[in-house]
This record gives C-alpha cells, structure tokens and sequence, in this order.
C-alpha cells in the first residue's frame, strides 16, 4: 500500500471518529458508552472530548502536511517523528480499548485505533519500494 493510500484512509477514519467525538460532546451519543465506561460527569465527558477533538484535529493536520510533502517527494523529519508517535499512540489507544465495557467499544474502537497504528507505520517508514527489471 502506498503512502498517499494510508493517508487517505486515515482522512476518512479521522473524520468518522471526528463526528463520533462531536456527537459524544453533543450529547447525542450518551457519554457512558464511551472512555470505558469512566466518565462520571458531562463536565469530565466534555473536557475528555474536547481534548479527542483537539488531538484528532492536530493528527488531521499532520497527515495533511504529511501528504503535501508526498506530492513535492519532500521529507521533513519533525513530521515523520510525530507520524510514528500517532502510530505508538493508536496501539496504547487499541491496549486501553480492550478495557472497554461496551462491546462496540471494544471491537470497533479496537479495531478501528489498530489500523490506524498499522496505517501510521507505513505512512511513518522510510523503506521505499524498488523495482527491477
């Protein structure tokens, strides 16, 4: 898979959670179904979600510098070392979803912070594909 195709993928997977995280911080989605279960108050639910929203945005920002440098086939090494901490990140988040007391917490978020680990990975590497003939 090349870069640009995980990096796509990953604006698509950091929308959806962007929108599940707003309509935690809505109220639409009731807050104890989330976070494992912890939250004991709509202000902890909101400060919770507001550093989600905040977080995914910045790793949103990151991917998109990430996908600029691609297209000129420029490097820079700051965003390379953020890319690979989202990927540290998103295991740490899958270990914590198996915490989870929703069942859909558990295989969806699970699910959903391992293929954003393993999308981070490739975006991160540095091993380039060579051909020969």
């Amino acid at each position: 898979m090349s870069k640009r195709t995980a990096i796509i993928i990953m604006f698509f997977i950091l929308g959806m959670v962007l929108i599940f995280h707003c309509l935690i911080f809505l109220e639409q989605i009731p807050y104890d179904k989330v976070w494992a279960g912890q939250l004991d108050s709509v202000e902890e639910m909101k400060a919770f979600e507001a550093f989600s929203i905040l977080l995914n945005t910045f790793i949103l920002i990151i991917l998109s510098a990430k996908y600029r440098l691609l297209k000129k086939e420029e490097k820079n090494k700051v965003i390379d070392i953020l890319i690979w901490s989202f990927s540290a990140f998103f295991m740490l988040n899958t270990i914590g979803n198996l915490f989870a007391q929703s069942a859909v917490e558990l295989v969806l978020g699970g699910s959903l912070t391992l293929v954003s680990s393993i999308l981070c990975f490739l975006i991160a590497r540095n091993k380039t594909r060579s051909t020969t003939h």
